[in-house]
């Protein structure tokens, strides 16, 4: 990270001192996406007297890296990220701006996670009937009553643009709030390319994020073991009732053709787990994370492939490089 402004920076740490002390506890400064300082945020650490840089356990990718040759001829970006040594081993076009398709309820269950309980009950409402022809969904109904654990394997197995709804209105309101704070979230992130108008990813001309800004916003939402375990769930089934008190039965399958077994990935990588996503306009998308016979975890993006068998041959391309 390049600090230009010395003199802020300076001042910076010395406020960073005064109101820490050299005790255990930490400062740290909010990332402003419109400020003129590039020191996003800090913690404080008095043992040594330095900061500890925003990215520090991010890998980064300004430009397209190559450090094994791949061939991803077929896909409009692509992107591999060591997470656990923080290292970019393949990126291509990343900070290229495309719609994300269902990639996008990523950012939708990192909120729901963050801002809810699974426990809760949602309520499914009216505008759970979308319209949109071909979109994917759940079949829920108004009045329908689901907890949000149930709708968040709606949304991360099945797709569910109507699941997608539900989490927004519950967490704030209305889609249009949600995805104020999809945004807020994103940035909060370091997403700075990314421009979210809906928790699903059905398409809209300012809908589109990147490679590089969906690493991001996938490693926060793999801080939840919920979301872990729901990204590495084959088959699901469970009941909910209806507007009047019926009980119903669900059942959702992984798209995720890894999982499903559909797809073989490279002898020494283990798919621990992912989000699929097409549209007309997106192509075909795919994130995974996966962990290598180390245990060394990684997670592998590839964006806007014509076919579905494009798009796994792409992404096999990129895990035959994970050592």
């Amino acid at each position: 990270m390049r600090c230009t402004n010395s003199a802020k920076i300076a001042i910076l740490f010395l406020l960073i001192f005064t109101l820490t002390g050299c005790g255990s506890s930490s400062f740290r400064v909010p990332y402003d996406p419109d400020t003129t300082n590039p020191a996003y945020g800090f913690d404080s650490y008095c043992i040594e007297g330095v900061a500890k840089p925003f990215a520090q356990d991010l890998c980064v990718a300004p430009e397209d890296v190559a450090l094994q040759s791949a061939d991803l001829s077929l896909a409009a970006s692509a992107g591999l990220f060591d997470i656990t040594h923080h290292e970019t081993l393949f990126a291509k076009s990343v900070n290229r701006s495309l719609h994300p398709a269902s990639l996008t309820k990523t950012m939708t269950a990192y909120l729901a996670l963050k801002y809810g309980k699974p426990e809760d009950i949602l309520t499914a409402s009216e505008n759970v009937n979308i319209a949109e022809a071909n979109a994917q969904m759940c079949g829920y109904k108004p009045g329908d009553q689901l907890t949000l654990d149930q709708v968040l394997h709606g949304l991360l197995m099945y797709s569910g643009n109507d699941a997608g709804v539900m989490i927004a209105e519950y967490v704030s309101g209305s889609v249009e709030e949600f995805a104020a704070l999809m945004n807020k979230e994103a940035k909060a992130l370091g997403a700075t390319n990314t421009n979210f108008v809906n928790p699903h990813g059905l398409t809209d001309e300012n809908h589109y994020t990147t490679v590089y800004d969906l690493y991001l916003i996938f490693q926060a939402a793999l801080q939840y073991d919920k979301f872990r375990e729901i990204i590495h769930t084959t088959d699901y089934t469970s009941k909910y009732t209806d507007a009047s008190g019926n009980e119903k039965d669900i059942h959702y399958a992984t798209t995720n053709n890894y999982l499903s077994g559909g797809v073989r990935a490279p002898s020494n990588v283990s798919v621990i787990g992912g989000k699929t996503g097409t549209t007309k306009a997106a192509g075909n998308c795919l994130i995974l994370v996966s962990n290598n016979a180390a245990g060394e975890s990684y997670i592998s993006v590839v964006m806007n492939t014509d076919d579905k068998d494009a798009l796994y041959g792409q992404m096999n391309n990129l895990l035959k490089m994970i050592p």
